[in-house]
């Protein structure tokens, strides 16, 4: 179903996570961006675990029901990259420098930071001025993608480039993203761009707030972690440690089955007052919460600051109890993120969109993109 229509003026924001695609539709309703129509599917995404592979007869079969289901009709798709398969790094360079000299600089201290061989990597920077604002973006090569993805890793929109030598750099597996174009258009979609999923969720829970806070997205099988400040990521972290290890906890604990247990896990947490939670569910959080006070300090202690508040994202965001779990041990302002809150949708679908918002975050952002650079 469609609750809006489509047109040429709307975009599907895809996200291929590791237990699920998620798909939003949205267009531009007079001066609001609106929900067109959504979907996503719980199947597991097999092989993938491998950063520079993708199981592209799988994505394609999972993501062509999604779509047929969901009635999407709009050909513009822009996808996220894992966290996980992206290695991302804030840099300093001293002085003016040329634009050559200045590439040659970026990709000298890529070599220090990205742990494959550059070769191997597209890499994509970005200018940061004096108050962490984008102001530039560049690449120190051609896209392979780019047939497929003329805007493929991009940042946004480039005014004239300041002087200034803070650089915000990203780097991709050149195979994961030639696997992104070529399953998109084997399905005769147009791929507009890839981006990391912290852009998509900075766009969709982050907006035009500029105070530093952290994003936790937590997910089946993973968390990642990031510092936000000014709307730039500035810190993130990835463990292997999501839902699922919840799930496994309280299994282990009352000796029942995952299936039961994860039933038990909402029953337990649904029972929570005063940001308190069973011990089984706070021993699988722990690794959670001990990385979570380590970025936090690593950022105060290098911008002699701390965060206003954390955002908690992800399916498993929606447990009962966890924001102020959060709040008591993190010590900070904790909510759960609404990603919906710049999207004009039907009021009799409030409900569902709230109980899903988390999990569809990113895809959500991901759809944002082109109307936020217009």
């Amino acid at each position: 179903m469609s609750f809006f229509g489509s047109s040429s003026e709307s975009y599907v924001g895809v996200d291929i996570g590791t237990s699920s695609i998620k798909v939003v539709e949205l267009k531009k309703r007079q001066n609001k961006v609106a929900l067109v129509t959504y979907g996503f599917s719980d199947r597991l995404i097999s092989n993938y675990g491998d950063a520079n592979k993708l199981d592209i007869k799988y994505v394609t079969s999972t993501l062509e029901n999604i779509l047929r289901k969901s009635n999407i009709s709009s050909k513009n798709i822009i996808a996220s990259l894992p966290t996980f398969t992206v290695f991302s790094s804030i840099i300093n360079l001293g002085g003016n420098l040329s634009d050559k000299d200045l590439s040659l600089s970026i990709n000298w201290e890529a070599k220090k930071v990205i742990p494959l061989p550059l070769e191997d990597i597209v890499l994509d920077w970005q200018r940061i001025d004096e108050n962490n604002l984008v102001k530039e973006q560049g690449k120190t090569e051609a896209n392979p993608a780019e047939a497929a993805a003329p805007d493929a890793m991009a940042f946004g929109q480039a005014p004239k480039k300041p002087q200034v030598n803070r650089i915000l750099l990203i780097g991709a597996p050149k195979n994961l993203i030639k696997s992104y174009a070529y399953t998109f258009k084997s399905m005769k979609l147009n791929l507009v761009s890839l981006e990391t999923e912290i852009f998509g969720l900075i766009r969709s829970l982050v907006g035009s707030d500029k105070a530093p806070l952290m994003i936790i997205q937590i997910g089946a099988n993973s968390t990642n972690l990031f510092i936000v400040d000014k709307g730039v990521p500035m810190l993130n972290r990835t463990i292997d440690v999501g839902g699922l290890a919840i799930t496994k906890s309280i299994s282990k604990n009352l000796n029942i089955t995952l299936e039961k247990a994860e039933q038990f896990k909402y029953d337990l947490a649904g029972n929570s007052s005063d940001g308190q939670l069973p011990k089984p569910i706070t021993e699988a959080l722990a690794p959670i919460i001990n990385e979570a006070k380590y970025i936090l300090g690593a950022f105060a202690s290098k911008e002699n600051r701390d965060i206003e508040r954390v955002i908690l994202t992800g399916g498993s965001s929606l447990l009962y109890g966890l924001p102020g779990y959060f709040a008591n041990v993190l010590e900070k302002n904790v909510v759960v993120g609404d990603p919906w809150f710049r999207v004009a949708y039907p009021v009799e679908l409030k409900p569902v969109l709230e109980q899903i918002g988390p999990r569809m975050a990113v895809a959500i952002g991901l759809a944002m993109r082109e109307f936020d650079k217009k």
